[in-house]
This record gives structure tokens, C-alpha cells and sequence, in this order.
């Protein structure tokens, strides 16, 4: 019995030696590791302030009048050209806006701009402008971003989505016209389909749904383009944002809404401006399709424009031009505003 006794007290000396070791080896890693963190930091501390010193340090070299000289002789010819085909112009135009002809040259200030929104004509062409862009600019933004995010998921006939949309940029304006009067002239395609319902044919593009057909074409026509643009940023988007967002048991809805979105903020304030200047380049079509003196739906400001060039009302045209000018500015603006409000706890 003693002999055992001895035994079972050695175990229980191991037993309580190795707890004894294994909570001394405890106690010591918390040390090692707050050693380590605080050397990270003076380490950290140490490269930061190398960093402002050579900031504060560096100075930018001074360039001499010879460098100056060709940096002036690269810049000139783009200048001249700027200076030639845009300011010039320009101020040529705000001229032109007030004085009562280019022979008088009298100055009767803002006279022409008074007789403008007492012209009919002018009012029915910005009525017209602004619906169309108040409609199809907001949908070609959004269903181009639905698109792309459509693309993103693994679905069939990917390729093909993709190619219809894109294949507009590779057809010319006066195809497309011509694509369309097959398909909604009054002896067009859409009117043998409705015919085979027993509906009666409807004159597109005299009538009330004219504009909605200009939609149609400024959509198709732009949505491709606009699609690539989406699909580049969504890709941008930090992933491990996304796998946090995941982990914290977000729908999809709200990594939309809180991160996706804000990270796009500045694809969409470009799009959107994108989307606004070609909608006042839709005239080229709607010029192929119906004219001069299209339907009253259809009469635009680049129609007004171009109707007071003809008959060389060259003052009423430039105060017509500063007007959409500002506008256009207007708009812009508040477009870079509502960017900035929206996106800037994500930018840099």
C-alpha cells in the first residue's frame, strides 16, 4: 500500500505540474502578442512619420521659362482649335442674342428673348424637348442598370442579350431610320400584326404615340453602350464589402441600396449626363423619319433651330441656343449636387 500511495502522489505532482506549465504558457502568449501589437505600431508610427517628412520635404521643381515654352507649343494647337470652333462661336452667339439683326447691329438687349417665349413655335418645341428627356433619360438609366446587374447572374443566352443591345453602336444613324419605318410605317410591320387581331393600323408616327416610338429608338439605340458602362463599375465594387455585408445577414435589396448603389454614384451621375446630351441629338432621326415640319408631338428644339437658320433668323437662333445652354448647365449642376450628397461617404 505505501508503495502505491507513492506512485499516485508522483501522478498527481506530473498532473499538477503539467496544469501548473500549461497555465504559465497561458499567461505568457497575451504578453508576447501585446509586444508584438505595440512593435506594429511603433513600426506603423515610424513609416507614417517618414511619410510627412518627405511630403514635407518634397518640393516640386521649379520648371524653367525653356520647358514652359513647350509646354505652351504642344498646348497651342488644341487651344487654337478650342478657342476657334467653341469660344469664339460662343460669344458670337450672345452677340447675335442681342442686337436686332446682323446687318443693324443694333442692341436691343433682351428683347429677343422676350419675343421668344411669346413665340408659339418655341414653346410647343421646349414642351416637346423636355417631356422627351424627362421621360427616356431616367429609363435609359435605370433599365441599363437593371441590365447589368441582370448579366452579373449566371443566366442563359447571356451573349445574345448582350449582342442585341450593343449592335445599334455598330449601325449607322440612316439603318436605323430605315429599320424603323419598316416597322412602324403605316403599311409597316406592327400595323399587319395588329391587323391579324382585328385592330385597325395606326399612323405611328402622326399621331399621338409618335413620341412613344421616338423612345423606343432612343432606348434601343443607347441602352447598349450604357449597359457597358454598369457592367464595368458593378465590377469595381470591392468584393470583400459585399462578403461582410453577406456575413451580416443583409438581403439583397439593402447591399443594393447601402453599397451597391453608393459605389455607382458616380457611374450614374455620367450616364445620366450621357443619356440628357443625346437626347437632344435625337433630332437626326426624327429629322429622317418625318422632316422638317414633323407631327406636333414630334417638333423639337433642334427642329425650331434648325427652321430659324434656314430662314436666317440668326437672333432668334442664338437667343434659343443660350437658353437650352443654360438649362442644360442647370440641370447638370443639380445632377452633380445630388452625385455629391448621395456618393460622398464612399469616395475618397
Amino acid at each position: 500500500m505505501p508503495k502505491n500511495e507513492k506512485k499516485l502522489q508522483k501522478q498527481e505532482n506530473t498532473v499538477e505540474g503539467s496544469t501548473i506549465e500549461e497555465k504559465e504558457n497561458k499567461k505568457v502568449v497575451p504578453s508576447q502578442e501585446k509586444e508584438v501589437t505595440t512593435k506594429k505600431e511603433e513600426t506603423v508610427q515610424k513609416v507614417s512619420n517618414i511619410l510627412e517628412e518627405e511630403k514635407l520635404q518634397y518640393k516640386k521643381p521649379k520648371k524653367t521659362g525653356k520647358e514652359r515654352r513647350q509646354e505652351i507649343l504642344f498646348l497651342s494647337p488644341s487651344l487654337l482649335g478650342v478657342l476657334a470652333f467653341f469660344i469664339v462661336p460662343f460669344f458670337v452667339i450672345i452677340y447675335y442674342s442681342l442686337v436686332d439683326n446682323p446687318i443693324n447691329h443694333e442692341f436691343v438687349f433682351f428683347d429677343n428673348f422676350v419675343n421668344l417665349f411669346h413665340n408659339s413655335a418655341f414653346l410647343q418645341a421646349a414642351k416637346n424637348t423636355a417631356t422627351f428627356s424627362i421621360v427616356a433619360v431616367p429609363l435609359a438609366v435605370v433599365l441599363s442598370l437593371a441590365m447589368a446587374m441582370l448579366l452579373e447572374q449566371n443566366i442563359p443566352m447571356r451573349s445574345q442579350f448582350r449582342t442585341f443591345f450593343l449592335s445599334p453602336m455598330m449601325v449607322p444613324v440612316a439603318s436605323i431610320v430605315l429599320i424603323w419605318q419598316v416597322l412602324f410605317d403605316y403599311h409597316g410591320a406592327i400595323n399587319e400584326f395588329i391587323g391579324h387581331l382585328g385592330a385597325a393600323p395606326i399612323d405611328w408616327f402622326k399621331s399621338s404615340y409618335s413620341q412613344i416610338v421616338i423612345v423606343i429608338l432612343f432606348l434601343w439605340k443607347n441602352l447598349g453602350y450604357n449597359m457597358i458602362l454598369f457592367m464595368a463599375a458593378l465590377n469595381a465594387i470591392p468584393k470583400d464589402v459585399l462578403e461582410v455585408a453577406t456575413l451580416e445577414s443583409a438581403s439583397e435589396f439593402q447591399k443594393f441600396w447601402y453599397i451597391k448603389l453608393r459605389y455607382l454614384s458616380s457611374t450614374i451621375l455620367f450616364v445620366a449626363i450621357l443619356s440628357l446630351i443625346n437626347s437632344f441629338k435625337v433630332f437626326r432621326e426624327v429629322y429622317l423619319l418625318t422632316g422638317s415640319y414633323p407631327y406636333d408631338t414630334l417638333y423639337m428644339l433642334q427642329h425650331f433651330m434648325n427652321n430659324t437658320f434656314q430662314s436666317l433668323d440668326y437672333q432668334k437662333l442664338s437667343a434659343a441656343a443660350i437658353i437650352m445652354a443654360l438649362v442644360m448647365a442647370a440641370v447638370i449642376a443639380l445632377l452633380f449636387i445630388a452625385e455629391d450628397k448621395f456618393g460622398k461617404d464612399v469616395e475618397g
